[in-house]
């Protein structure tokens, strides 16, 4: 058996942080091109698209790796429920863009690793100290910063990202539960499959039905092109953090995420002109300096020596 050097960790682990800023850049990028898909477009045509162009790039690639293995019943309604999650999730965040700033969303999104927190107490029963609580509320208020001023032109509209983050913290939730098991590759493969297969049959059986969510059109060239783009970008930078996860520990890249916030920040506005308000970036701060609270006390948390046993 090869043992690694420090210096093999080391370099897994520099490897692992660029994967994770790759995908903070590309992931603005992929929500660019569903907010500039034509509005007659459905969402739930973004996210055919999106999940669809997904699984004709992953199970091919999964399936030549030796990885394509069939997933049992347990796991098939995993697969169903994560898949279901992250498409709910989508969802709610590419109808909202459509009508609030990328920077704005991705930021209310943010409460998700406070909101992960809280379930993971509740359904998973893991301990969670008041710092952490207290952090978390420090969060959720810093969220309604942002929300407050955006609420009274846009109304609900703007609850979409918070809902996103709730919808993205159970399919986390479900992650944890099957990917000790299962190749990352696998796993992204199975539930992009399980997404397509749940949006598709609504949009053939309610093509011609007028119903404005449900109703598919023929898209034009601009939406072809940015269908396309929603695809393809969410692919790569999916894989990026799935193997990001794979070579540095999560504790350690976990905080990388928020570099997201800038990318929004300026995807947005060279695409679109927007930029975020002084109130809407003092919000940003106190998300960021929460959620980076929180990540350093989990960290500290799982270096502490574990009690020693009770003896038999």
């Amino acid at each position: 058996m090869t043992v690694a050097t420090p210096q093999a960790g080391t370099d897994r682990t520099t490897l692992g942080i660029l994967f994770m800023v790759a995908f903070a850049a590309l992931a603005p990028i992929m929500d660019a091109f569903a907010k500039a898909t034509p509005t007659e477009v459905p969402v739930t045509q973004i996210l055919a698209a999106r999940f669809g162009l997904q699984v004709l790039i992953l199970l091919p690639l999964a399936s030549a790796l030796g990885l394509g293995a069939r997933p049992g019943w347990r796991d098939l309604g995993l697969h169903l429920a994560r898949g279901a999650a992250l498409l709910a999730a989508t969802g709610c965040f590419f109808a909202a863009v459509r009508h609030m700033p990328i920077a704005n969303a991705i930021s209310i999104f943010f409460v998700e690793p406070f909101i992960l927190t809280l379930l993971g107490a509740l359904v998973l029963g893991e301990a969670v100290g008041w710092r952490r609580l207290a952090a978390c509320a420090v969060g959720f208020a810093g969220a309604l910063i942002v929300i407050r001023p955006s609420f009274s032109e846009l109304g609900p509209v703007t609850l979409l990202p918070l809902a996103t983050a709730f919808l993205f913290a159970i399919y986390m939730l479900l992650t944890r539960a099957m990917s000790q098991r299962m190749h990352p590759l696998t796993l992204q493969a199975h539930t992009a499959l399980a997404a397509t297969a749940l949006i598709l049959p609504p949009l053939v059986l309610l093509d011609g039905s007028g119903l404005a969510l449900w109703d598919p059109v023929w898209p034009g060239a601009r939406a072809l092109w940015t269908l396309a783009g929603v695809g393809l970008v969410a692919t790569v930078s999916h894989l990026f953090i799935t193997y990001a996860l794979r070579f540095a520990p999560a504790a350690t890249i976990a905080p990388l995420q928020y570099l997201e916030i800038i990318g929004a920040t300026a995807v947005g506005y060279l695409a679109f002109g927007d930029f975020p308000q002084p109130l809407t970036w003092l919000g940003i701060a106190v998300i960021v300096a929460s959620g980076l609270y929180v990540f350093t006390r989990e960290r500290q948390l799982g270096k502490r020596p574990k009690a020693p046993p009770p003896p038999p």
